[in-house]
């Protein structure tokens, strides 16, 4: 009996020896499949593994199984077949169930991370997700770029527009008034101050023509004979015509019959020059500064597209100085033929008079006068490569602005239509 009761408590003891050292083994295995399945988090405890259909159970912290699970003991292997198995099992909520979405991994997806780790594979694909990712923000900033280009305020503008326009003409400077008002109605850094070149020679003839009567006679200094061309050759010890030598200069824009012009009026060109700088301004130039008389290249001589619309403006003015711009050709009074070298008037039937002028720090400068039924526009552009091509796109666009801001002032519902068309 004894011996019985001995084997009986010897046995129980062997088993709950089993038991204790068992259940830790147990624990240790169960918590890998309690990490690789992802169902979320809840406050006070990590879920425990279990059955598709049954909620999981937090386990309370201290457990063997919490450990577990923040420690996972698997292999890469077994850990890539784990998150295989999740895939097969739980799809991620974003993804559709058909074959554009096949093969893509979950996590890009909005589904939750599993607790404690990320796949290997999901770190594999994430590079080439990246790569993908990174091309569509390429493409993407591409699309901004060009809905910015159909923007106005961003894009290069369409033909017929002010900005478009500027982009449109080689000239660095350039203006359009209304002659008849002395309204703007296109300007390209008009203030801008630069060499005049022989544009400058309109003050020259506006100051002879109001100081000197025609039939003047006109001593010719070496000075003003040694001036380069374009020149007329005019020869020391002759006397000229103050007429003969105003149509030298506007057409011809000669540069040896300026400096004769100028020394009939004021004694010597510096002075002369002086003059021209006072009348400018008096005429409305304020930011001309004259140095010579026949605008070659001189240190501190300038004047701006403005400018010379505005003293242009005020020239045609008088007949004297208009007459003489209308002319292609003059013969003077010696029997020489002068050629204007205003070409306008030979391109352009709208054009009524203009000076040109170049050289090579200044490039090529023009201001002139243009009419076209009862519109009236002074146009004046400096520091350009292609002059004839700039004036005939500022011309079209002049008159097309002033007509329709006549018909804004007569009709603003009908200028409105026209422009929305």
């Amino acid at each position: 009996m004894r011996m019985s009761r001995f084997l009986s408590v010897a046995l129980s003891l062997l088993l709950m020896g089993l038991v204790v050292l068992l259940h830790p083994l147990t624990d240790a295995q169960a918590a890998p499949a309690a990490a690789a399945t992802p169902h979320p988090k809840k406050k006070g405890g990590v879920p425990t593994a279990a059955k598709p259909g049954a909620p999981a159970k937090p386990v309370p912290a201290g457990h063997p199984l919490r450990a577990a699970a923040q420690h996972p003991a698997t292999s890469p292997a077994k850990n890539k077949a784990s998150q295989k198995n999740q895939k097969a099992v739980h799809p991620s909520p974003s993804a559709k169930p058909n074959a554009s979405t096949a093969g893509k991994t979950a996590h890009f997806g909005k589904q939750p991370k599993a607790a404690g780790h990320h796949s290997a594979s999901a770190k594999k694909a994430g590079p080439a997700q990246q790569a993908k990712k990174t091309k569509k923000e390429i493409k993407k900033g591409a699309a901004i770029k060009k809905c910015g280009a159909r923007n106005p305020a961003h894009a290069a503008p369409a033909d017929g527009t002010p900005a478009g326009l500027e982009q449109q003409i080689s000239a660095r400077s350039a203006i359009i008034l209304d002659a008849k008002t002395g309204e703007e109605l296109f300007a390209k850094y008009p203030d801008n101050p630069r060499q005049p070149a022989s544009t400058i020679k309109i003050v020259t003839a506006m100051i002879a023509i109001k100081s000197l009567k025609d039939e003047e006679l006109v001593d010719v200094s070496s000075h003003a004979a040694r001036m380069p061309s374009s020149k007329v050759f005019l020869e020391t010890g002759k006397q000229y015509q103050v007429d003969d030598l105003l149509n030298a200069v506007l057409l011809a824009s000669a540069n040896d019959a300026s400096v004769a012009l100028a020394e009939k009026v004021a004694g010597s060109e510096e002075n002369f020059a002086n003059l021209m700088t006072i009348s400018a301004r008096m005429w409305g130039a304020r930011h001309t500064v004259c140095r010579t008389a026949s605008g070659l290249t001189a240190l501190g001589q300038q004047s701006t597209s403005r400018d010379l619309a505005t003293i242009f403006r005020y020239a045609m003015q008088h007949d004297a100085f208009a007459r003489r711009m209308r002319e292609k050709f003059i013969t003077t009074s010696y029997g020489k033929v002068l050629r204007n070298h205003n070409r306008a008037l030979w391109r352009l039937d709208c054009a009524l008079g203009g000076k040109t002028g170049y050289t090579v720090v200044a490039r090529q400068t023009y201001v002139g006068l243009f009419g076209r039924d009862d519109q009236t526009i002074v146009v004046a552009l400096m520091g350009s490569e292609t002059m004839w091509s700039d004036l005939a796109k500022l011309v079209e666009y002049g008159f097309k602005k002033q007509k329709d801001g006549q018909l804004a002032r007569v009709n603003p519902r009908a200028a409105d239509g026209a422009a929305r068309n």
